[in-house]
């Protein structure tokens, strides 16, 4: 069963196989992976959480991820946008995150960016909603030979370069996607897994958020 990505739970349930049965990290797939996200805050936290995990597993920084919501004021990117060096070494010191310097300041970076963003777009959410990929981008089947070869897509190699160009860093194509199968702009859930029909029916009820007009205010 694993050999094709999927796993049979204690449950009897057919799952993503990435989570290994762990039980918060089966918790994090049933629960949270691939629902569509439309909060502002939460696609801030993921996005750089996403950077943190660069050259990591995932599960180290899920397991780490309240110790991450403290440092950095709950992810709250107008209070992180004003962190200075005192912060920097704050966070340098504390053994509930990944210490690594650049990502620290990659993330208050982004906090500047992410207003500037707001500011653009009205939301995050209308930001990164306006790049969800259409039907003929994606896949006909979803199956663990087609995310393994496809570790990026087009629509995650524009959200990048967008990105960069307005100064946004560790957000190559990879980290990207990932945060896009995370945070439901796709659905990545393997044919087979309980949760695709499930995580489908909450994108199709969706409603997108949209870009705000011109000179509307916050």
């Amino acid at each position: 069963m694993a050999a094709r990505g999927l796993i049979t739970g204690d449950d009897g349930l057919q799952r993503c196989a990435w989570h290994g049965n762990l039980e918060d990290y089966r918790r994090y797939h049933d629960e949270e992976w691939g629902r569509p996200v439309t909060d502002d805050r939460r696609l801030f936290e993921k996005i750089c959480l996403e950077g943190f995990q660069s050259g990591l597993s995932w599960l180290t920084i899920l397991r780490k991820r309240e110790g991450f919501r403290s440092a950095f004021a709950g992810f709250d990117f107008d209070v992180v946008a004003e962190f200075g060096d005192a912060d920097i070494e704050r966070c340098l010191a504390d053994p509930g995150i990944v210490r690594h310097r650049g990502k620290i300041v990659s993330t208050i970076n982004n906090a500047r960016r992410a207003k500037q963003l707001r500011s653009e777009f009205g939301s995050l959410a209308a930001y990164f909603w306006a790049h969800e990929p259409d039907g003929s981008e994606r896949p006909k089947i979803v199956d663990h030979a087609t995310l393994i070869a496809n570790p990026t897509t087009p629509a995650s190699v524009r959200i990048s370069k967008d990105l960069k160009k307005r100064g946004w860093t560790f957000v190559g194509p990879t980290t990207v996607y990932a945060f896009m199968q995370a945070m439901g702009l796709v659905n990545d859930h393997l044919e087979g897994c309980h949760c695709r029909a499930r995580v489908e029916e909450m994108r199709r009820k969706l409603v997108r958020p949209l870009r705000a007009p011109a000179g509307a205010t916050r």
